[in-house]
């Protein structure tokens, strides 16, 4: 049965979109004549979203079409011999860890920025997959308002997080150990589940496909996730990390803070963020010095920007004046220093990065959000001439927004 007018306002108003009543009896009207109520049709005022629409809207498409009939696959569907956890719980090993000569029965040892490929990863790459999937389906949702896109998008979601059977716990204790006697698990491992930043955000446009109690525990469980990052030795740890690690909890903090209406949380984030994380990792040139010390400097800048200016754009839309420090520095000064290695890598004036140079750039999120919120249309137009959808799986994990439409 099609939407009446009334039942597109409710439904706009539990999926974050709200409109005063001069707005919605015009849209009433819109609505009653199509007889349906498409999201994009609430959007339609926003210049930002049907920018990002007409940019994206064949490639949503394609992509919702690709996943609309693959099922869940939650992590409880991989094990490995060596985790100290459960079916349920995640578990994964540090990327950067190799057997270390001197010590063969030993734990691993470090080698900063090559990733070694036969250390466990099955789990991080059940919730990269959840992470394409499942907002695909959802901006195919917000495109059309087919509901086999938002019924297929929140059965990933049941799946994941509340099913007794197939959901994961709600903590990161066993993540990016190390092997052979190391940590079980490490604070740094909670970068992994960056990939549920807009899995949570898509929830909220599919709430309406979830019964009530199911979005309840939903909602438990990012409620129960993010009390754990915020209270447990691991995760208070990696709060303070003083590079891309520490902003990537952040940006997790505000988004599933987000989806639990928790406003206090958002709030300590956004204090955080402005009077502890920018003054102490961004150059007065905006450039990020921890991550340009790394061996992949190129990758890890950019990584950086578009998570730190996806934190900004999470808490604040285009308002990013509000997270500048009184020196300039700031996302938009960010993106001063970037953009120009972004249209141009070979002007990069640092070391080349030890792995996946020749993978970068991709379609940065950074560049969306600061075109839009520092007024530069440079940025958009460098921006729609990126990779959308990398194919380096090094590129997939640190890419944290793909549907930007779910954004604007």
């Amino acid at each position: 049965m099609s939407a009446t007018p009334l039942s597109c306002f409710l439904m706009m108003q539990t999926t974050g979109f709200t409109i005063d009543r001069r707005k919605f009896l015009a849209l009433s009207v819109a609505a009653a004549i199509a007889n349906q109520c498409p999201l994009s049709a609430f959007a339609a005022e926003s210049n930002d979203f049907k920018m990002v629409a007409a940019q994206d809207r064949s490639r949503v498409l394609r992509l919702a079409e690709k996943w609309l009939h693959e099922p869940p696959q939650t992590i409880t569907s991989f094990t490995s011999p060596r985790s100290p956890g459960g079916p349920h719980d995640f578990f994964s090993e540090a990327d950067y860890f190799w057997p270390n000569p001197a010590n063969p029965g030993g734990p691993y040892k470090e080698i900063d920025g090559k990733s070694n490929p036969d250390n466990f990863q099955d789990h991080r790459r059940a919730m990269i997959r959840l992470s394409l999937a499942m907002p695909a389906l959802t901006a195919g949702y917000v495109l059309t308002r087919k509901k086999e896109y938002a019924k297929a998008a929140a059965a990933h979601l049941l799946a994941w997080f509340v099913t007794l059977e197939t959901r994961m716990t709600p903590n990161l204790e066993y993540s990016q150990g190390v092997r052979n006697g190391g940590p079980t698990g490490r604070s740094y491992g909670i970068i992994d589940t960056l990939h549920l930043v807009e899995v949570a955000r898509a929830a909220t446009f599919v709430k309406s496909f979830l019964s009530a109690a199911d979005f309840a525990a939903l909602q438990g469980w990012f409620r129960d996730y993010l009390a754990w990052m915020s209270t447990s030795e691991k995760g208070i740890r990696e709060r303070d990390a003083t590079n891309n690690h520490g902003i990537c909890w952040a940006l997790q903090a505000s988004e599933f803070a987000r989806l639990t209406n928790n406003d206090d949380a958002r709030k300590e984030v956004r204090e955080r963020f402005i009077n502890v994380q920018l003054p102490m990792q961004m150059a007065p040139n905006g450039s990020f010095p921890r991550e340009l010390a790394r061996t992949k400097p190129y990758g890890y800048s950019i990584f950086n920007f578009d998570v730190a200016s996806a934190l900004c754009w999470s808490l604040g839309g285009e308002e990013f004046e509000r997270f500048a420090l009184p020196d300039g520095r700031g996302m938009c000064k960010a993106a001063e220093f970037l953009e120009p290695y972004l249209a141009d890598k070979s002007a990069w004036p640092y070391a080349h990065d030890v792995q996946h140079w020749e993978s970068w750039p991709v379609r940065s999120p950074g560049l969306l959000f600061c075109g839009l919120a520092c007024a530069k249309p440079e940025y958009l137009a460098l921006w729609k001439k990126l990779d959308p959808d990398p194919a380096d799986p090094e590129i997939i994990r640190n890419f944290p927004v793909r549907q930007p439409m779910l954004w604007v």
